[in-house]
């Protein structure tokens, strides 16, 4: 992460879904997700995709991010999650098995030194 000069801790806001830009409600599903980059984060420009996987059987939505794609550029590793504060994070009640309802369609991703 240093080489993206980026630290645990570093955060940046990212559309939860390539494919929900701007939505109210984004569904989620388990599996693999991209996102989209809306801020530059360390040397990646905004428009990078992040590329993840998704876990939706708990209560709240988890994402972990492995790879982002700068445009014009190779595919990098990376090693973040995306996070909101207050259970903005938290599945709406209406979400089926296996998906995750949430409210609006950004999270902040950010940079950790392992997942856990």
């Amino acid at each position: 992460m240093r080489y993206l000069k980026l630290h645990v801790g570093d955060a940046s806001w990212v559309d939860l879904d390539a494919n929900q830009l701007d939505a109210k409600r984004v569904t989620l599903y388990d599996g693999p997700v991209e996102s989209i980059l809306k801020d530059d984060f360390g040397t990646l420009e905004a428009t990078t995709r992040l590329y993840g996987q998704v876990w939706t059987s708990g209560p709240q939505v988890v994402i972990r991010y492995y790879e982002a794609h700068p445009p014009d550029s190779e595919k990098i590793p990376v090693c973040a999650v995306a996070r909101l504060s207050r259970d903005q994070m938290r599945k709406l009640p209406e979400s089926k098995p296996g998906t995750a309802i949430l409210e609006g369609s950004t999270a902040a991703a950010y940079v950790v030194d392992s997942f856990r």
